[in-house]
């Protein structure tokens, strides 16, 4: 169930920040919308298993780096995942591209910031032992 819950909120943060940002495109702009969900929705559903699966090898294969650059290099970390993501939603027929890498940066980071806000508002993030 978190693992759902989690992928809602990815949807939501993806869906905001392409709405933010001009440099990032999610789905088609002249789709229907609920073509445009279930893009969102599978895309979302791309980035946590990558996030799940490829995420913490490279981060442990990248510690010294992270450690040499007070975890800073966790952003470059969360950008790659994102690249990766658009590259794998390219392979299956979703759009999600990136103008530059900076634009993929900046995606991550506000990406970051709305999936913690709407987490804690909602709880998704918790364990039933974490609740007070």
């Amino acid at each position: 169930m978190r693992f759902l819950g989690h992928i809602i909120v990815t949807g939501l943060a993806l869906w905001i920040t392409a709405l933010i940002l001009p440099g990032m495109h999610l789905g088609e702009n002249s789709a229907s919308v609920l073509t445009q969900v279930l893009t969102i929705g599978a895309i979302a559903l791309i980035l946590a298993l990558i996030n799940t699966i490829v995420k913490p090898l490279l981060s442990f294969l990248a510690l010294p780096i992270t450690c040499l650059t007070l975890g800073l290099f966790q952003l470059v970390i969360n950008t790659l995942m994102l690249l990766l993501a658009s590259w794998v939603s390219g392979l299956v027929g979703l759009t999600l591209e990136f103008d530059t890498f900076w634009w993929a940066l900046l995606a991550g980071v506000i990406i970051g910031i709305l999936s913690a806000i709407v987490e804690a508002v909602t709880g998704v993030g918790e364990r039933d032992g974490d609740r007070a």
